[in-house]
């Protein structure tokens, strides 16, 4: 059932099938399907995204972990089922893993970054 839930969140047919990558509801079926390997998939993302600061690899990163713990801890057919839906997550990543290897994967918080510094090059200086 949860990997019918990441689909539909993938591809759901209201959107003509476009939806997101499935992070977020992989994250969430993990913590209820294989609690030990959700919660080292969302560590993983936490201490990858600490470090490295880009959303997807850390994303990336923590999907691939979930199967390898899966596979010690609960055994070979949740693992497979784990395997599956890190191919789909990393199938629905290809425009970012192409972005993180020619370098131009925008970096957590870069926006906002950006912005502001646009906003505080415009100021005159008597509003500083």
């Amino acid at each position: 059932m949860g990997l019918l839930a990441i689909l539909g969140h993938c591809f759901p047919i209201w959107l003509k099938f476009k939806g997101g990558k499935g992070v977020a509801t992989a994250l969430g079926v993990l913590l209820v399907a294989v609690p030990h390997a959700g919660l080292s998939a969302c560590a993983t993302w936490l201490l990858m995204a600490l470090i490295f600061k880009y959303s997807s690899l850390a994303a990336l990163a923590a999907v691939a972990v979930a199967p390898v713990v899966t596979l010690l801890v609960y055994g070979a057919h949740p693992a497979g089922v784990c395997a599956l839906i890190a191919l789909l997550v990393w199938a629905r990543h290809a425009a970012n893993i192409k972005r993180l290897l020619k370098g131009e994967e925008p970096k957590i918080g870069a926006k906002k970054m950006e912005a502001a510094n646009h906003h505080e090059d415009a100021q005159t200086p008597s509003e500083l």
